[in-house]
């Protein structure tokens, strides 16, 4: 969990405290935007006392619809914002890197938006399971928070200093290890206030588990392309 420990030890830089706040308020944003839009379809279906109790269980529900699509959401803003987290990690503790030139910033972020466009969908998936069997949901959130953050993440940060099919592969042959460290920070999303610092530390944690992965499994030490 060594990864894990040093990426909350800087989360008092001021680089990173600009992209937790950026990141908040594009959360807050988005699911603002869906409740306004849950009122509106409400105000526009209903009136009088319905319009009123619709409203009151559009917000209810709105509200938990946002805890259970927190994941995907956070995939997509840890992309937006990755090439900034991942340079105040890297110029704190790793200095002596060469600067990253892997894939185009614009794969990069298409890679991220694309991963919480999958993860929403499973998310969705889980969402019915967990109406059908109740319990059944919360395990199976968990288990594709682990990949959403373990796999996207660390692909996303890998790209930054090789291809994408280069980092597919690294993840591939270190796929356990990243994934330990996506299960513990998908835990955290299930905690208030800890889950508005998903972006940032998970992104941080995966540039600390690239750099110590093993030389033989090709980390930042791939031939020439």
């Amino acid at each position: 969990m060594e990864p894990l420990l040093l990426a909350l030890g800087q989360l008092g830089d001021p680089a990173l405290l600009g992209v937790i706040l950026r990141s908040v308020l594009l959360a807050a944003a988005a699911f603002a935007a869906l409740l306004f839009a849950a009122i509106r379809l409400v105000h526009l279906a209903l009136h009088g006392w319905m319009a009123w109790a619709a409203d009151l269980a559009s917000g209810v529900g709105t509200a938990l619809l946002a805890f259970w699509l927190f994941l995907p959401v956070a995939a997509a803003i840890g992309a937006i914002f990755i090439e900034r987290i991942a340079a105040a990690v890297e110029r704190r503790h790793y200095p002596a890197l060469p600067p990253p030139s892997g894939a185009p910033a614009v794969s990069q972020v298409w890679d991220g938006v694309a991963l919480g466009l999958r993860i929403l969908l499973l998310n969705v998936l889980a969402l019915l399971a967990a109406l059908l069997v109740p319990g059944l949901g919360l395990a199976l959130g968990w288990a594709i928070g682990a990949y959403a953050i373990g796999r996207g993440m660390f692909v996303a940060v890998a790209m930054r200093r090789m291809p994408r099919p280069a980092a597919e592969l690294l993840y591939q042959r270190n796929r356990g290890a990243v994934l330990l460290q996506g299960a513990a920070l998908a835990l955290a999303s299930y905690v208030p206030a800890c889950n508005l610092l998903l972006p940032v530390v998970s992104a941080a944690t995966m540039v600390h588990l690239l750099d110590r992965l093993p030389a033989g499994s090709g980390a930042l030490a791939l031939p020439p392309r």
